[in-house]
Formats: C-alpha cells, sequence, structure tokens
C-alpha cells in the first residue's frame, strides 16, 4: 500500500508541476479538463461532474476566467441561467492539460507485457472502490 501511496503521489507531484508551469492549480486543472470547448456547460453541471458543492467550483471558475480560460455566458436556451464557454485560449491550455494527465512517463520502463499485467491488476483493485467511475475511463 505504501509504494501504491508513492507512486499516487509521484503522479499528483509530476503533474503539478506541469499545472503549475500552465499557471493552474491541480483543481483549476481538472475543471478546465471537465469542460468540453463544443459544448457551454452549466456550473452545476460542473459541480456534479467534479463531485464538490458549487461554492467550490465557483472559485475555480472565476480563477479561470480571470486568466482568460473560460467565459461565463447567458444561455441562450434560458436567458435565467449562465453556461460555462471554453474560450481559445482554454482550448490550448485544456489540450496541453488532457497531455498531462495522460502521461505516461513513471511507466516507461515497463515492458508491454509488464503494462498489461499492471492495467489488469489495477483494475481489479479499484473496481471494488468505483465500479461506476472506473468503467467509464
Amino acid at each position: 500500500m505504501r509504494r501504491m501511496a508513492h507512486l499516487t503521489a509521484s503522479l499528483r507531484h509530476q503533474q503539478g508541476t506541469a499545472f503549475a508551469e500552465l499557471g493552474l492549480t491541480p483543481a483549476t486543472a481538472r475543471a478546465l479538463h471537465e469542460l468540453d470547448p463544443d459544448r457551454p456547460l452549466p456550473a452545476r453541471d460542473l459541480a456534479d461532474r467534479l463531485g464538490c458543492d458549487r461554492s467550490n467550483v465557483t472559485a475555480l471558475v472565476d480563477r479561470l476566467e480571470q486568466v482568460g480560460l473560460v467565459e461565463r455566458r447567458t444561455d441562450p436556451a434560458d436567458r435565467r441561467q449562465k453556461t460555462l464557454v471554453v474560450t481559445a485560449d482554454g482550448r490550448g491550455v485544456r489540450d496541453r492539460v488532457t497531455e498531462v494527465m495522460s502521461d505516461s512517463r513513471l511507466l516507461a520502463g515497463l515492458s508491454d507485457q509488464e503494462l498489461s499485467t499492471l492495467r489488469d491488476l489495477v483494475w481489479k483493485v479499484s473496481d471494488g472502490g468505483c465500479p461506476e467511475l472506473c468503467d467509464s475511463e
């Protein structure tokens, strides 16, 4: 368990460093990653996706908006509601966030067989803790 915790910490450190270079925190990076640049999303839906309170999303969106990555716009279908829209700059940063989240340098020393075994074992141990989330990944 300590080795898995160490691996998790290494991944978080690697990602956190890369996100900081983009001017983001891990939380703002994840929020940006959850937004689809082609489909504006109400803040309440982003809160649901992130599994957090709407007030937390407000602070995250405020930060993303301050640096020009996201804009709040009135929903044309319901003018009472604001939606979150990824800006042109936000699209580029979001693409980079996706690359960082997919970076597998820590696994570079593993053979194809080892990667396959690792994948199977991770699926086996993680399925009991979050089967509905793991099935979508």
